[in-house]
């Protein structure tokens, strides 16, 4: 994952493994449980669970294969969480 200047991460998502990781990696730089996440979305725990873990799905093998037949690059971006004044935590 490179950093760019805004103060993010962006990397490539090449399959559902790495999607889950990068919705994990959001989810606690917000500071929430899964379950806290699932109240948010009206989702289960366990569907958060299973995305974070890249838990193949009709959807998810379905986009990947789509994206590889096109040769379209998905890539997703992480901001850092905000600092406690609610700013990008720079001074």
């Amino acid at each position: 994952m490179e950093r760019s200047p805004l103060m993010s991460y962006r990397g490539r998502v090449p399959n559902a493994e790495t999607l889950g990781l990068m919705l994990q990696q959001g989810r606690l730089a917000r500071g929430l449980s899964q379950r806290e996440l699932a109240a948010e979305l009206g989702l289960t725990q366990r569907w958060v669970s299973e995305m974070e873990a890249g838990k193949p799905g009709k959807l998810t093998e379905r986009l990947f294969a789509m994206l590889e037949a096109t040769g379209v690059r998905l890539y997703a971006e992480l901001d850092e969480p905000a600092g406690p004044d609610g700013g990008d935590g720079n001074a």
